[in-house]
């Protein structure tokens, strides 16, 4: 069973510029509530005990809005606000399964996910990107229960448009088993000519701790980033199983001001 998850959140998120200078995009309002809480219920539903949240200091805010502030209680108690204390009371749901863990500077997903590396106790782990919100569906629920029937490692994927395949990693495979792809191999972001496939990754994993061995032998990229793709390849060429889930939820891509407009749209129908 997969019961610990990790969730980058150190990212400086650009893409949501200047909305997110100030107040992390994972804090941004999506419907009745935030993104992260849309991410955290998802893995709380699907049965992780233990999520891990890497954030940086600059996004200490994060740690801020879900820990208790006693000083907020007693000021709504004393005006009997219980409306309000109710709200506040609800994120306490999150309490005991959350813990925070430092990534100091931006060196891509690879590097957050080694950060967590001595946290993480059992054979397999979920990863779940907070720019990618599925609803409808709980993808990291069904993505556990692939990896229960077939023993593998697992990846969230969609098929996208020819003129959209450039944005993503795209997946390369042998066959096709009801919503399930064995997996080849992994390119990231290839023009829609050259690519293998009109299925893209989406932000959800569930991965061997063997990833963190190839992370750490994994060469940087030109920005000095550690791509988790290429550590995947590596596992994949080293006959590690992977499936690719095609998931029947709603996608909503909360990583660009246009995405994140779109979604808003979508959840509040």
């Amino acid at each position: 069973m997969i019961k610990e998850a990790i969730i980058p959140l150190a990212g400086l998120g650009t893409r949501l510029l200047p909305f997110s200078k100030i107040l992390p995009k994972e804090l941004l309002p999506l419907g009745n509530k935030t993104i992260l809480e849309h991410i955290l219920d998802e893995c709380l539903d699907a049965g992780i005990k233990k999520i891990f949240l890497v954030i940086s200091k600059k996004k200490k805010i994060i740690k801020d809005y879900l820990y208790p502030d006693p000083y907020l209680i007693n000021y709504l108690k004393k005006k009997k606000d219980n409306k309000s204390i109710r709200k506040l009371k609800n994120l306490e749901r999150y309490k005991n399964k959350i813990k925070f863990i430092y990534q100091n500077s931006p060196k891509g997903l690879g590097d957050a996910v080694l950060e967590a590396k001595s946290a993480i106790k059992e054979k397999f782990f979920l990863l779940v990107l907070p720019d990618d919100i599925i609803i409808k569906e709980n993808c990291s629920k069904k993505m556990i229960n692939i990896h229960n029937k077939y023993l593998s490692s697992v990846i969230a994927s969609k098929k996208v448009k020819n003129s959209e395949i450039s944005r993503y990693g795209i997946i390369k495979y042998t066959k096709k088993i009801n919503n399930n792809l064995i997996v080849k191999s992994l390119i990231e972001k290839p023009s829609s000519k050259n690519s293998p496939s009109n299925y893209a990754i989406i932000g959800r994993y569930i991965l061997p701790t063997k990833i963190f061995s190839s992370l750490q032998n994994t060469k940087k990229g030109s920005l000095g980033e550690v791509q988790i793709t290429d550590a995947m390849n590596h596992l994949i060429y080293n006959d590690n199983k992977f499936l690719a889930h095609i998931f029947s939820g709603t996608y909503l891509d909360c990583g660009t001001i246009n995405g994140y407009n779109n979604s808003l749209k979508k959840i509040l129908i």
